[in-house]
Parts: structure tokens; C-alpha cells; sequence
């Protein structure tokens, strides 16, 4: 089978593109990094393993009627499983490129819905500009902005990530899709590491680039390590994505830091 586009655009930022290969619909931004995918048979579940990563927070936070704040809609996968799979949050995705957000709901199945609240802007001046309303609103804010060349500039500084932190509860978790770029993620781990004061966990996808990191703000309780065993295989067997493999990897790659997220 050949690789199938089915539709192309250009905006301001560049190339929007969308493809089909062996059931699967891609979309991507110029390049062959592949932003968002979608299983044309199963399309409400999460096809790549990093957008499965990303859902790891839940292993140790449950979600109820609370706010989650997400920058970076590309397809929409993220805010589609959300919406459909935690039925009392709301979600607020923060997309720069009005043209994607139109893609993502003509392409990717992505819906129109009362708790999904699609914001066209810059993800540093959405955040700075909340800020002036509100403070400690978000439990949970997701970053997951990337272009052909990586993540934006406006979100990878010190400004921003503090900005974050304000915005977020005092027990809340931020969650990164850091690219395992060498320079980059140095440095975002020298800044977050500082900012969050060792509260994090880093998470490695397998087979990819990326790597998911969570930051765990000042108020964030530690959880036991057997409480979150049981809790992440009640959650594989409820949400279908590998809970148990995540807790385990957040024990092996995290030695220096494990002990300020879990009491053994």
C-alpha cells in the first residue's frame, strides 16, 4: 500500500497535511514527524503510544468535574479521548493554527461539544492573559505544542513554565511532551526540575522520541507505592492503555526522584 494524502493546505506556519496508510489517518505539519493519528476502525481510541503516555497523569490524580487546560490541539486525539472517556471534565485546547483546529474536527472525528472549548491563540499569551482572571484554576494543564522544528519558543522558557505553575492548583500536575532532543531537554530539565522542586517524573516512549514529563505542584500528596500498583491495574482494565507498564517505567527511570511522588 501506497500512502494516501487526502488533504493539503497551506497557512502562515507552513504545510497542513493529511494522510491515510494501512487504516490508519495521519496528520502532520511539513515533516515526517507525525503530529496526530487516528485508527479509521477504532477512531476514538488513542493510536500513538506518546498520546497514550500522556494520559499517565491519571494514574495518580482521578479526574472529576475538574478543568484541564491543553496547548496543542493538533488532531484532537487528546481532547477527543478526554471528553469521551473522563465524562465530567472540562477541557480547554489552546490551538495557534485556526486552519488545524478546523482539520481536527473535519478529519479527525473530533467534536463539537459543551465541555470542549476550542481557543484559537499563542499558548504564551492564553496563559498570561488568564492569569489576569484567575489563579490556581487548572488541575491539570497538558503541553503538547509542536511544529515541524520542535516546540514553539514562546512555550520552552522560564516565563511561561512559571506562568503555568501559577495557573495551576496547588496540587495539580503539569505534563510535557518533551522531545528527548539532547539540548532541549537539558535544559527543560535543568528549568522544571528547579521550578517544581524535584516533584517530577520523567517517562520514556519507547520506540520514539519523546519523552513525557510530569511536574507536580508544592500541595500534591504522596500516594504509596501499593496503592498506585492496584490503581494502575483498575485503570488498564477501565481505560485500556498500559497503566501497569507506565508505573512501572516511572519507578525504573526515575531513581533520583521517585521518592518525592511515592512512599515506598
Amino acid at each position: 500500500m501506497t500512502i494516501k494524502t487526502i488533504y493539503k493546505n497551506n497557512d502562515n506556519d507552513g504545510v497542513i497535511e493529511v494522510t491515510e496508510f494501512e487504516g490508519v489517518r495521519s496528520l502532520n505539519f511539513g515533516s515526517f514527524a507525525i503530529q496526530s493519528a487516528m485508527s479509521l476502525k477504532y477512531p476514538d481510541k488513542l493510536e500513538l503510544d506518546y498520546a497514550k503516555a500522556m494520559m499517565s497523569w491519571l494514574l495518580f490524580y482521578e479526574i472529576g468535574s475538574d478543568d484541564i487546560l491543553l496547548m496543542g490541539l493538533g488532531g484532537g486525539s487528546l481532547a477527543k479521548y478526554m471528553i469521551k472517556e473522563l465524562p465530567s471534565c472540562r477541557v480547554e485546547a489552546i490551538e495557534y493554527r485556526s486552519l488545524v483546529a478546523d482539520v481536527a474536527h473535519d478529519y479527525f472525528d473530533l467534536p463539537y461539544n459543551s465541555r470542549l472549548n476550542v481557543v484559537i491563540d499563542d499558548g504564551a499569551h492564553y496563559v498570561r492573559e488568564r492569569l489576569n482572571m484567575q489563579l490556581d484554576f487548572y488541575h491539570i494543564i497538558m503541553l503538547d505544542a509542536y511544529d515541524s522544528e520542535g516546540m514553539a519558543k514562546s512555550l520552552s522558557n522560564l516565563e511561561f513554565f512559571t506562568m503555568c505553575k501559577l495557573l495551576l492548583k496547588k496540587n495539580g500536575i503539569l505534563v510535557v511532551d518533551l522531545w528527548n532532543n539532547k539540548t532541549q531537554f537539558t535544559e527543560l530539565f535543568s528549568l522544571l526540575g528547579g521550578l517544581f522542586e524535584g516533584r517530577i517524573l520523567f517517562l520514556p516512549v519507547e520506540g520514539t522520541v519523546n519523552v513525557i514529563g510530569l511536574f507536580f505542584n508544592k500541595d500534591f500528596p504522596i500516594h504509596s507505592h501499593k496503592f498506585l500498583k492496584k490503581r494502575a491495574i483498575q485503570l488498564e482494565k477501565k481505560l485500556n492503555l498500559p497503566f501497569k507498564r507506565f508505573f512501572n517505567d516511572f519507578i525504573k527511570h526515575n531513581p533520583n526522584f521517585i521518592k518525592n511522588i511515592i512512599d515506598s
